[in-house]
């Protein structure tokens, strides 16, 4: 059981111990990313962020005791310059572990990355385009709306030639057709003439 272990020792002294978290720390802060175990990466996370939380007050005291830790000059110009401007609004979680899917050869010890959350340029793309997703969804309304504005004008545009043409149907003189009276026809015998028969009908009218 491990009740009461809250240190993780490594497997070293604690002098090895500190040297090593040391040295780490001094490389995370000058690469901004590790790759390393989880187990050593979560003792350097323990290790780390109480010093960087200390280089946001850029003092006389705050670097004498970074610098107590590190034992590193270039990394304390490092922290105290770019690392803390970048981190100045960061109320804390400085760093990210990343688990790989690969463990490694020989004692099968499982890897991860340690990063620096301010660095990783692609994570922070993904969340400005979430941002810019979300607030691009508030414009859905005006869109409707001027979708439908379209929609009114185009159904005037298509009424208005249809009452043109009612009232030039309106306007347009009704002409009234009539059928054609039936004339009378004439029998003509054998004997007779279309001239006589016609004379036959005439008198016989009168």
């Amino acid at each position: 059981m491990r009740h009461g272990k809250t240190i993780n020792h490594l497997g070293r002294t604690a002098a090895h111990r500190n040297s090593m978290l040391s040295n780490m720390a001094s490389s995370l802060i000058m690469h901004k990313r590790v790759s390393t175990t989880v187990a050593k990466a979560k003792a350097l996370r323990k290790f780390i962020e109480p010093l960087l939380t200390k280089a946001k007050s850029d003092t006389t005291h705050a670097r004498r005791t970074v610098f107590s830790t590190l034992q590193n000059k270039e990394s304390i110009k490092e922290l105290f310059g770019e690392v803390a401007a970048k981190i100045a609004t960061r109320p804390g979680g400085y760093t990210r572990i990343i688990k790989l899917s690969e463990n490694r050869l020989g004692d099968n010890a499982e890897l991860c990355i340690i990063e620096l959350v301010d660095y990783n340029e692609t994570l922070l793309e993904a969340k400005n385009a979430g941002e810019a997703k979300t607030t691009t969804r508030r414009s859905r309304g005006r869109k409707k709306s001027a979708t439908a504005g379209e929609g009114e004008s185009s159904a005037e545009v298509v009424a208005e030639p249809k009452a043109a043409a009612t009232t030039a149907e309106t306007a347009a003189p009704v002409v009234a057709t009539t059928a054609p009276e039936d004339t009378p026809t004439t029998t003509v015998k054998e004997d007779e003439t279309r001239d006589d028969a016609k004379a036959k009908d005439e008198e016989a009218a009168s």
